[in-house]
């Protein structure tokens, strides 16, 4: 900001000192003001889900990422299939009936707020078996060029039990 000295007519110094100093300080607040309303970070908390299990997530590049809202009516299943890569998710909604050879007992659910882990190779399936829908918040680490999830099963590794 560029001040000249100005000569207020029939003004007193500490009058004309007094202005100046007003002057001022409202130009620096009108700066503090533009400053306080520049944009700003924003983050918008999409879900978060917990669980006990430790996660061994074991990336080799180059890969990709992807990011997907899944979505079960009640009845409907994801379909057997199985990875190539890692998946970590969250359930936002409904209860994920999940069967696959990793629970001792073939099959675990997932509520709302629970997280799952997938790692790849094993057949898996979740399946919807409430009456509400399932959604799911879902980010894949797959290695480059391959599918999301591969449902030619025989192209899928089978756990060492």
């Amino acid at each position: 900001m560029i001040m000249s000295k100005v000569r207020l007519r029939n003004a007193m110094p500490w009058q004309t000192k007094t202005i100046v100093f007003l002057v001022a300080v409202v130009a620096f607040s009108a700066c503090s003001t533009a400053e306080e309303q520049a944009p700003a970070l924003l983050v918008n908390e999409i879900a978060e889900g917990s669980q006990d299990a430790n996660l061994d997530l074991e990336v080799a590049g180059p890969m990709q990422v992807n990011f997907r809202e899944i979505t079960i009516p009640p009845g409907l299943s994801t379909g057997k299939h199985c990875h190539y890569g890692n998946l970590i998710g969250v359930v936002k909604a409904g209860t994920l009936t999940h069967y696959a050879p990793i629970y001792p007992d073939g099959v675990h659910e997932y509520r709302a707020g629970d997280s799952l882990v997938e790692g790849p190779g094993y057949v898996h399936e979740g399946r919807n078996e409430g009456d509400d829908d399932v959604v799911l918040w879902v980010t894949y680490v797959t290695p480059s060029g391959e599918p999301l999830a591969e449902s030619e099963l025989k192209k899928c590794e089978q756990p060492e039990n």
